[in-house]
Parts: structure tokens; C-alpha cells; sequence
């Protein structure tokens, strides 16, 4: 190969590699950009269990490669909802274009729906409706959005959620509480003995007696002396 009067030499080895790598890059798809809006919900949240719910979202198509979405990707959509109907509809150029339903915890879109070209404005207008189940807890993923590859991997940054709150209170029951009753051992105080009006104790009664004894021998001996005169 000459170039200015130079001549460069390009081993068949390595111009076969550049020219591989070259179609590699002009057949390799890129991921397009979601971007989300218009979402809307019937009833309004908060959620109620048991209740039935409906979701609808609008999601825009950026091109970031040579369409505006890779036709051998795919867009995968979920919800927790249950007995979940999908309706989806294509819009290009604002016309609305492919349209699709479906059942179930999923649904998917096939990239050949949506692959334009760039100058094209693509969107998906996608309505779930389904029941908030019984068991839902303080929040709830009513829908979640991403693009899928070649290999059914989630194409990294491609996944939007919308989470909505429920009824169900955040609040930790309160469980309540039963104090523990610790019996009071009462001590009764003795009852009191019943109160003995003062008596003669026996020492006292003995020298009692001895006193009347004294005092009556005395009286008869004076008795019997007066006698005597």
C-alpha cells in the first residue's frame, strides 16, 4: 500500500482482523435509552389489598445506535400485581403502530416492533391492570421496564421501576405488655395478748398471809391477856 509516495505493507493476517472488527461495530447493536412518563394510576394510591389497581405509563424510545432499538433486543415488563392484564400499544410519530395484549407477571415486546430509523419518534404506551395482593407489604413494584439482549441479560442501566406505598402501616405492631405481679408477702403483726388488770404475784400473797397471821396472833394475845386480868 502506498500512501505520499510511502509504502506500507499490511499482513493479510492483520487486515482480515480490521476488516472483522469493522462490520463487528457497524452490525453490533446498541442499547437504546428508556425514559419514562405520563404515568397514571386508578384508583390513586395508597394501594389497597384485595383491591383491584391499574397502572399506565408512557415510555419513550431514544436511539443510541443505527435504529432507534435494537431488533434482536427485547423490552421485558413486570408487576406483583396479580391476575395481571397487559395492553400495549406501539406509537410512531405519534400513529399508533404495533399493538399487543397479555397475561401474567410478564410480558414482553419484540426489538423488531420497535427498530426505526433514528429520525422516527418511538413510544410504548403500556397499561397493566391486575389486584394488589392480600400479603402486600408497605410498598408495592406495580411495574418495572427493562431491555433485554441478545442473550436475555438485562441490558445494564436500562431498568425503570415504580414503586407506589400501601395501606399496610409501616408501624411495628405494639404487642402488649403484661406486668408481671410479684405477690406481697404480708406480715401480720402478733395479736396483741389480752391485758391483765395487776394481781398478787405468789410471794406476794405468801407475805400477805403472813402479815394477816402476824396481825391476828397478835390481836388474840392481847385478847387472852385482857382476859387474864
Amino acid at each position: 500500500m502506498t500512501i505520499s509516495g510511502k509504502t506500507w505493507s499490511v499482513s493479510p493476517p492483520a487486515l482480515a482482523l480490521s476488516i472483522l472488527a469493522a462490520i463487528i461495530l457497524l452490525i453490533s447493536p446498541v442499547a437504546a435509552t428508556l425514559a419514562l412518563s405520563d404515568v397514571s394510576f386508578t384508583p390513586n394510591p395508597p394501594m389497597v389489598p384485595v383491591q383491584p389497581q391499574q397502572v399506565s405509563a408512557k415510555i419513550w424510545i431514544h436511539p443510541s445506535g443505527a435504529t432507534t432499538f435494537a431488533s434482536g433486543h427485547e423490552i421485558q415488563l413486570q408487576t406483583t400485581l396479580a391476575n395481571a392484564q397487559w395492553n400495549i400499544q406501539v406509537i410512531v410519530d405519534g400513529i399508533p403502530s404495533a399493538h399487543q395484549t397479555a397475561q401474567g407477571n410478564a410480558a414482553f415486546i419484540n426489538g423488531a416492533l420497535l427498530a426505526y430509523q433514528t429520525n422516527r419518534d418511538v413510544s410504548i404506551v403500556v397499561t397493566v391492570a391486575g389486584t394488589v395482593p392480600a400479603n402486600a407489604g408497605p410498598s408495592l413494584m406495580v411495574m418495572q421496564i427493562e431491555e433485554l439482549d441478545n442473550n436475555g441479560s438485562v441490558v445494564p442501566g436500562s431498568v425503570i421501576t415504580i414503586i407506589q406505598p400501601t395501606t399496610v402501616s409501616t408501624a411495628t405492631p405494639v404487642i402488649p405488655t403484661i406486668p408481671v405481679v410479684t405477690p406481697i408477702k404480708t406480715t401480720l403483726s402478733p395479736t396483741p395478748s389480752p391485758t391483765r388488770a395487776p394481781g398478787f404475784s405468789l410471794l406476794g400473797g405468801i407475805g400477805a398471809l403472813c402479815i394477816v397471821a402476824v396481825v391476828t396472833t397478835g390481836y388474840y394475845s392481847r385478847e387472852y391477856a385482857r382476859k387474864k386480868r
